[in-house]
């Protein structure tokens, strides 16, 4: 409530950070698995003194620290931008709980950035031995990163008992910041494989690429057999609202998604294991394209449903999705929204601005995850009902709906949004039928 809103026509700013999110996790994730398989694969290159798996190496490097340092510091620059735009609020929350491990985190990203250009321009420059001790600072770098960013992500489902001691301790060990710690760890070692097996693919002659295929197939292998017990593990710990609406039939459309990217995981796996590992020579780079694909689409989908089980929350148990906190609902309702919120447009509710106050409401209450007509868009979710059912909608959000938060508002504010939305609901039957011919500016509905 004390800050603008600012609202992202037909995608919605949900979406929007959803999409800049899943590409940064995507690239972040090869970061640090893709540190870990540069050095030991010099070192291998040492150990059998085979210079034509050195020259891979090389390559692969400037592969790795182009898709790394311009992609993953694009998205990442994105990702800081839009959920200071979109969630403000929780944005300060985190800031301020995590001022340390931030400044310790953005120390790691500097030596794992500095490191990343030592090691590329090192080539041919630095000695062997020295070469590979900073490969070995970037690889430590980029998994500090990983752990530090890590714990700050979980606290935002589990918080645990920081919200009784605000204790830095207690958010960052949460419940859940382990065993999401091992599982982001397997998937880094996968993607660092499933990046190789692109560059793999292009080798000459056929023997190096053979032993290139096969050499990073079997970083898909030890992943593909403990990230079932990792998942185990993960949702041992999470809220049972959360597991209700993965895997519990609450959210019919998250409970696909986590099928299918269990589904589609196995399928990676088996194709690694089938294809690259057994049978190295017939294994192309059109086949290490698709796997790719595959990857990135379960890694969209995890991700996704890893953000939306915290619904009607943004950080669990501390802020609704609208930056409302479970404490200010009575005051709210007593009050007020608009008298409350600091930009708000519309100061408060009267017979002749209930139009522009529903709007304003919508904006205050709604926007974060709904927009009007695009995705997730009010006016589909609402098409038949009229001003009575959605007044009574209103009143019960959080009971007809488990992942939305309870109306804040007084009663006089949730009869103008709701008399708006019966408008939009009109509107939408209009659009419909092929009428859309509305009614004049301030008519009643």
């Amino acid at each position: 409530m004390n800050y603008p809103v600012w609202e992202v026509p037909y995608l919605g700013g949900g979406m929007l950070i959803g999409i800049i999110a899943i590409a940064h996790v995507f690239v972040a994730h090869f970061a640090v698995g893709g540190g870990l398989f540069l050095p030991l694969t010099e070192w291998k290159a040492y150990r059998e003194k085979d210079p034509r798996l050195l020259d891979y190496v090389r390559r692969h490097t400037r592969f790795f620290v182009l898709l790394v340092l311009v992609a993953g510091a694009v998205t990442g620059v994105g990702i800081w931008w839009t959920i200071g735009l979109v969630h403000p609020s929780a944005t300060r929350t985190l800031l301020l709980a995590f001022v340390w491990v931030w400044a310790t985190e953005w120390v790691a990203f500097f030596v794992e950035i500095g490191a990343a250009f030592v090691y590329y321009y090192g080539w041919d420059r630095l000695p062997p031995q020295v070469h590979l001790r900073v490969g070995w600072i970037y690889s430590a770098a980029a998994w500090v990163s990983l752990f530090l960013i890590n714990g700050i992500l979980c606290f935002m489902l589990t918080p645990g008992e920081w919200l009784q001691t605000r204790s830095l301790w207690d958010a960052f060990v949460n419940p859940t910041m382990l065993p999401s710690l091992f599982l982001r760890t397997l998937i880094a070692f996968a993607l660092a494989g499933i990046f190789a097996l692109v560059t793999a693919t292009q080798a000459q002659p056929d023997e190096l690429r053979e032993k290139l295929v096969r050499w990073a197939a079997q970083w898909l292998i030890p992943s593909g057999l403990l990230m079932p017990i990792g998942l185990v593990w993960y949702l041992a710990n999470v809220p049972e609202s959360a597991k209700r609406l993965a895997i519990g039939g609450a959210a019919p459309v998250l409970t696909v998604f986590v099928m299918m990217s269990l589904l589609m995981s196995v399928l990676i796996f088996a194709f690694s294991y089938l294809g690259a590992f057994r049978l190295p020579r017939q294994f192309s780079q059109p086949f290490a394209l698709l796997i790719m694909a595959l990857a990135f689409l379960t890694t969209g989908m995890t991700e996704w449903v890893r953000e939306a089980i915290r619904k009607p929350f943004v950080i669990y148990g501390y802020m609704f999705s609208n930056a409302v906190r479970p404490e200010e609902l009575p005051k709210l309702q007593r009050q007020g929204v608009l008298t409350v919120a600091r930009w708000a447009t519309v100061p408060r509710v009267t017979s002749d601005n209930w139009r522009d106050a529903g709007r304003e409401l919508f904006r205050l209450q709604c926007a974060s995850c709904h927009t009007v007509d695009g995705y997730n868009g009010i006016k589909p979710l609402i098409y038949g009902w009229d001003e009575r059912m959605i007044d009574h909608a209103l009143q019960r959000l959080h009971r007809l709906r488990g992942f939305m938060p309870p109306f804040a508002g007084t009663e006089a504010e949730r009869k103008a949004l709701a008399k708006w939305l019966a408008e939009l609901a009109r509107q939408k039957t209009w659009e419909r039928q092929g009428d859309r011919k509305l009614p004049a500016k301030g008519a009643p509905p």
